[in-house]
């Protein structure tokens, strides 16, 4: 079996030097700063405004000088001469070098200077005193084929070189076939065209430095508040200072720019802000359960090192209050891992539909477990909602974890669930009014509830919660005016899941 030879390689791609040109264009274009775009955008645009009207305007006027002198040109008659008057050659030349001469046979009537006879068998007459001549056609073309009477309108020129509109009519008076050419120079009115080109080029040549002036002008000034943005900007990318504003003046899409840079700014300053207040309160709250484990491990160290054992009873109070340190310092780190999210949706989990009611189940069963003496009377429905389900859990359980801590001995929690209105109500203390504004803030605690456990953001946590799944929570006195507190969390879903 033969090999088959490859099939020849295709050529490659060559681009045309327009292609070429072009990109060369576009990269020179895309290399210089805005302000250079808009100066040569504007000029530009300034230059075909000019260049069309220029064109436009031209046209026009060589329309109507044409028109008006062929107008001219058609209503001129001839006029009268007498017989023997005219001088006949072949050739226009030689009839304008040969005046005085004969007339052909029959031709009794001429026109004006500019007015010249073109007879078959006989060549090219002009009246006297004539002293220019048309160059004219040949015999055989359509100047001999017109009806007797009629008149066509051509462009011609004299034998010196000068431009001409030539009437040529058949004059039917003749025994041979005569045709009447009455010319007029078009040297005036093409003098009169360049001047205007020249004026127009000037004009627009004009018109373009200015576009180019004026448009480098207001390019200056209409970027001046994008110069300030970009001041703003370089400083803090060099000091780090966020929060720094800029001046907006007006409404429009700079002064929009100018406001979205402030709002962002201010957002970022905020961000750092909270994100300080975090370290900080976190490193305060750290500091007491830390110092604590380290006072206790010392002593224990320290009753090693001396020989000197402690008591039994005292190293397992010792080891009860480090064990239940560890477990402070273990919510409290979970509670900054929650809380150390981005205050949007798309920074946790993705939504997922959860049963409310079922939440509420479980977290009143673990409650149950930490307030063994308390009674809890749940009233729930269901309800589905869309949001991350551990993350509610665990807000629900950080509001019943509240209730307990603040609830007296065999103390009664109310847990109700309706139409998407989760209720935990205690009957406790309650909480003052002027602290009903803080209880939110991460690391609060209210004076009088300093002495407790706690790390002041379980409340926090469920305020976060709420806003990821599109509620929202309140936390009031109750609404029968009782003893106790009120937190209510309300989250959008439906009886069924969706």
């Amino acid at each position: 079996m033969n090999d088959v030879p490859p099939p020849p390689l295709a050529p490659p791609l060559v681009p045309s030097r327009a292609a070429d040109r072009r990109r060369r264009l576009l990269r020179w274009y895309r290399s210089r700063s805005l302000r250079s775009r808009l100066t040569f955008l504007s000029a530009a645009a300034v230059a075909v405004a000019i260049a069309l009207s220029a064109l436009a305007c031209w046209f026009i006027v060589e329309k109507q000088l044409y028109g008006q002198v062929r107008a001219d040109l058609a209503g001129a008659p001839p006029a009268p001469v007498g017989r023997g008057d005219l001088a006949c050659y072949d050739t226009p030349e030689h009839a304008l070098e040969r005046q005085p001469g004969g007339s052909p046979q029959g031709i009794s009537a001429a026109a004006p200077r500019d007015t010249q006879f073109l007879a078959r068998g006989t060549g090219v007459c002009l009246p006297p005193g004539a002293t220019k001549a048309i160059v004219t056609v040949p015999e055989d073309s359509a100047a001999f084929r017109l009806a007797p009477g009629q008149s066509i309108i051509r462009e011609g020129r004299y034998t010196n070189g000068e431009p001409a509109l030539v009437r040529l009519t058949e004059d039917p008076r003749y025994r041979v076939p005569v045709v009447v050419m009455v010319a007029t120079s078009t040297q005036p009115v093409e003098e009169s065209l360049r001047g205007l080109a020249v004026l127009l080029g000037s004009v627009a040549a004009g018109g373009v430095l200015l576009a180019a002036v004026a448009g480098r002008l207001v390019s200056h000034s209409a970027l001046k508040p994008v110069d300030r943005l970009t001041d703003a900007v370089e400083h803090i990318a060099r000091t780090e200072e966020v929060g720094t504003t800029i001046p907006v003046h007006g409404h429009d899409e700079i002064a929009r720019l100018s406001t979205s840079f402030n709002s962002m700014s201010t957002a970022l300053a905020n961000s750092r802000e909270r994100q300080t207040r975090l370290i900080a309160d976190a490193g305060h709250e750290l500091r007491t359960p830390l110092t604590s484990l380290r006072t206790n491990v010392d002593l224990l160290i320290r009753s090693d090192q001396t020989g000197r054992p402690l008591p039994a009873a005292t190293r397992t109070k010792l080891l009860g209050n480090m064990k239940a340190q560890m477990r402070e310092l273990t919510v409290l780190i979970g509670d900054l891992l929650q809380l150390s999210r981005p205050d949007t949706p798309k920074s946790g989990p993705a939504p997922t539909v959860a049963a409310l009611h079922e939440i509420a189940a479980r977290a009143v069963e673990r409650a149950e477990l930490r307030g063994p003496g308390l009674v809890f009377e749940t009233d729930t429905e269901p309800w589905y909602v869309h949001g991350d389900a551990a993350g509610l859990e665990r807000a629900v359980i950080n509001l019943l974890d509240n209730a307990v801590k603040y609830s007296p001995p065999g103390g009664t929690i109310e847990v109700r669930l309706h139409q998407g209105v989760l209720t935990v109500r205690d009957h406790g203390p309650g909480i003052p009014p002027d602290e009903l504004q803080y209880v939110f803030d991460r690391f609060w605690r209210s004076p009088s509830s300093r002495q407790l456990p706690g790390s002041g953001l379980g409340l926090s946590i469920v305020a976060q919660s709420a806003r990821e799944a599109g509620g929202e929570v309140t936390l009031g006195p109750a609404a029968d005016g009782g003893p106790g507190a009120l937190a209510t969390v309300r989250l959008p879903g439906g009886p069924a899941p969706e």
